[in-house]
């Protein structure tokens, strides 16, 4: 079964609103893992927005589950998570001030950075995926890819999502079925992260088996404000079955 993975950035986000710890974020990632959750998806930036270097550390400390930590490879990023050495790093091309991840890679220009890359979070004993906009995922890229030895790749699913339920839905759906079926013929395992929601979850699941873990923390959370947190959980996780 595809695993959930939940994103807690938002509530660091709605914490760091007042200047203090309401919410408790490390309280409401131990209650999220109580309720199914089967990992913790953090992306700390440069500026401490939401997600701070303290609280991956205090994270890191108290979760048994997988910890997945979002970011770009800057010198900053790649200190953090070889002296935590989470169970996977998801690299992403943002820029620092972008408000979200909103791009996937461009492997074959960014090649040496994600070999070198790859290579030391591989010496570190950390699974890497790399965040891919299926859009611009050509045979080339793919082929590029494979040259990178990373473990994943993260299908960037806003298009899926915002396709959903439209006329365009079935060729949108059929390019994320190709690339997932390209990237699986070369060897490389499937995450799937933006946008996914209680209404579009199932199906893409469904129509793409392959996929081992999604990260989902903005439509979760916004869902904990109607369901509450513990039947929101419960909620996704039917939706992976």
């Amino acid at each position: 079964m595809t695993k959930l993975s939940v994103n807690v950035n938002k509530l660091a986000t709605l914490r760091n609103s007042r200047g203090k710890n309401n919410p408790d974020v490390l309280k409401w990632v131990l209650d999220i893992i109580s309720f199914g959750a089967e990992g913790i998806t953090v992306h700390p930036r440069p500026d401490g927005r939401h997600i701070r270097k303290e609280d991956v550390f205090a994270i890191a400390k108290s979760i048994q589950v997988e910890l997945n930590i979002e970011g770009y490879p800057d010198a900053d990023y790649l200190s953090l998570v070889k002296t935590i050495k989470p169970a996977q790093c998801t690299l992403v091309p943002d820029p620092p001030h972008v408000l979200t991840s909103n791009a996937g890679w461009k492997i074959e220009q960014n090649i040496d950075l994600l070999q070198k890359v790859v290579g030391d979070l591989h010496d570190n004993g950390i699974r890497t995926s790399l965040f891919i906009e299926p859009e611009h995922f050509t045979d080339r890229e793919c082929e590029f890819l494979e040259k990178t030895h990373a473990d994943r790749i993260e299908l960037y699913t806003e298009a899926y999502a915002d396709s959903f339920g439209t006329p365009a839905f079935h060729d949108v759906l059929l390019l994320y079925k190709n690339v997932a079926d390209k990237v699986s013929a070369v060897g490389i395992e499937l995450n799937a992260g933006h946008d996914l929601n209680l209404d579009n979850l199932n199906q893409f699941i469904h129509e793409i088996p392959q996929i081992k873990e999604v990260s989902i923390g903005h439509a979760l959370i916004c869902d904990a404000l109607k369901y509450g947190m513990k039947e929101t959980i419960l909620r996704y996780l039917t939706c992976l079955k």
